[in-house]
């Protein structure tokens, strides 16, 4: 067994194969290791496993390093997929990329990854990993534009002190430089923006085949009755498109939002204009927290931390907050933001951090 071999999770795109060629060129044995997560319909137009598959093989080919694929896809539907679908049957949007990477590339990855002698699994993420006095801090990606440590915040201590992210500390731009320059053959590739291992699929028709449809009335706050949904199941917070009521007569252009979900009576409550008060709220509870320091924000201080701030979805800056929790474990927390958040998002991440320090969240039960 090597001392320094490292699994790395190649998924065919651009930045795990230059995460598995900057640690080839440190000296690390290095391992390529393809997840295969996903079975269902595999063959139709919407997934890509098996050009990711050839394109991570060819990467491999070309850094130089052994590669081998794996199936996850028991533990994936198991561990993530039905928590996803009971979730949207519940009426909340739920956010499968942050538990597919605690239960899937950070639990069943690194434990085959052990089996296979590595003494570090890494993978493309655009986030950083700090060791301070034995403690394992999660830090933000230098890119702010590609930071991804909002999808890693239910990372544990023993699974961080396993954890490399080369790309981390580079900008998108750079690592697209370096494989080009490498001559790895996706240089170019896209990014994915699909749903994590299920690729870029119509979602509706997708979310059809597990979870019956259940129309019904699409309504104002006051009642006012602006038409049908086809099931709540398909609408989040916030949302714009899809409503099919932009030509309403009377309407004056201003576009329509989901403001909310009654789930007893399956009514979707939709407010008129970005700016509608429905869509903002200063407050939030959450809970299935997950701290990454093993405890609360809270442990160990008699008041507030400074410069704590959170985000309720990805593509957010830290919104400046106060943290409220009950015990120093605080499975379920409250957040008082300092300014009204727009379309907070039962099902989603409230992500804390202090700084450029991820701290941990949990998932988002109710707008208060």
């Amino acid at each position: 067994m090597s001392n320094n071999r490292v699994v790395v999770g190649l998924s065919g795109g651009v930045d795990s194969a230059v995460t598995a060629l900057l640690l080839k060129q440190q000296g690390y044995e290095v391992i390529g290791l393809f997840m295969k997560n996903w079975e269902d319909d595999d063959d139709d137009e919407y997934c890509s496993t098996r050009q990711d598959f050839i394109d991570a093989a060819a990467a491999a080919d070309v850094i130089g390093i052994d590669f081998e694929a794996v199936n996850f896809a028991f533990e994936y539907k198991d561990r993530v997929f039905a928590e996803f679908l009971r979730e949207y049957a519940a009426g909340r949007t739920p956010n499968p990329d942050v538990l597919c990477n605690a239960e899937i590339k950070f639990k069943a990855f690194l434990d085959h990854a052990v089996a296979l002698g590595a003494v570090k699994i890494a993978t493309g993420h655009y986030a950083r990993v700090r060791e301070t006095n034995g403690k394992f801090e999660l830090l933000k990606g230098l890119d702010a534009e590609k930071d991804q440590s909002y999808f890693l915040h239910r990372l544990s201590q023993a699974q961080l002190s396993k954890a490399l992210f080369p790309v981390g500390h580079l900008q998108k731009s750079t690592v697209r430089t370096l494989a080009a320059k490498a001559g790895l053959p996706n240089h170019a590739k896209k990014d994915s923006t699909g749903i994590c291992f299920i690729g870029e699929r119509p979602f509706r028709e997708f979310l059809e085949r597990y979870l019956p449809r259940a129309p019904g009335l699409m309504i104002t706050p006051d009642g006012k009755r602006m038409g049908e949904h086809q099931g709540l199941m398909y609408y989040t917070i916030g949302q714009r498109q899809g409503l099919g009521i932009g030509g309403t007569k009377n309407s004056m252009g201003t576009p329509w939002f989901v403001a909310d979900k009654n789930r007893e009576r399956n009514e979707l409550i939709i407010v008129q204009g970005h700016d509608d008060p429905h869509l903002l709220n200063r407050s939030l509870s959450a809970d299935d927290a997950s701290w990454i320091a093993g405890h609360s924000p809270l442990f160990g201080f008699t008041s507030q931390p400074d410069h704590l701030g959170a985000k309720t979805r990805y593509r957010q800056a830290n919104a400046a907050c106060l943290l409220h929790a009950k015990t120093t474990e605080a499975l379920a927390f409250k957040l008082d933001f300092e300014q009204p958040q727009w379309a907070i998002t039962p099902g989603q991440s409230a992500v804390l951090y202090q700084g450029e320090i991820c701290l941990g969240g949990g998932i988002i039960s109710a707008r208060l």
